[in-house]
């Protein structure tokens, strides 16, 4: 029994999880430090990924991978954004994103 327990909650763990999520788009150098979308987390954002830096989400202070970096539009650097996508592990491959209201 705990045998097919064991690898229920493995095939679950690798299954993708779609959904909303509404965050700020930051970057991996400073991670959690960015969200606010003010002008400093923004021009902070946008020079670190010019930097080499890759976007992230953070959803609730908590920093999320995304897999498809090349879908966060520079326009959104350091902005709250709603994106849709599945979180396959712990990264993120972003649906849609847009500007959140």
């Amino acid at each position: 029994m705990t045998k097919k327990l064991g690898l229920f909650f493995a095939l679950a763990a690798a299954t993708a999880l779609a959904g909303e999520y509404t965050g700020y788009v930051s970057e991996t150098k400073c991670g959690a430090k960015h969200a606010s979308a003010s002008a400093g987390d923004v021009a902070c954002v946008k020079g670190c990924i010019k930097g080499g830096a890759k976007p992230v989400l953070v959803v609730d202070g908590k920093v999320v991978a995304i897999a498809n970096t090349d879908k966060v539009p520079e326009a959104l650097y350091g902005q709250k954004v709603k994106v849709s996508g599945e979180l396959h592990g712990d990264a993120l491959t972003i649906a849609n994103i847009e500007a959140a209201k």
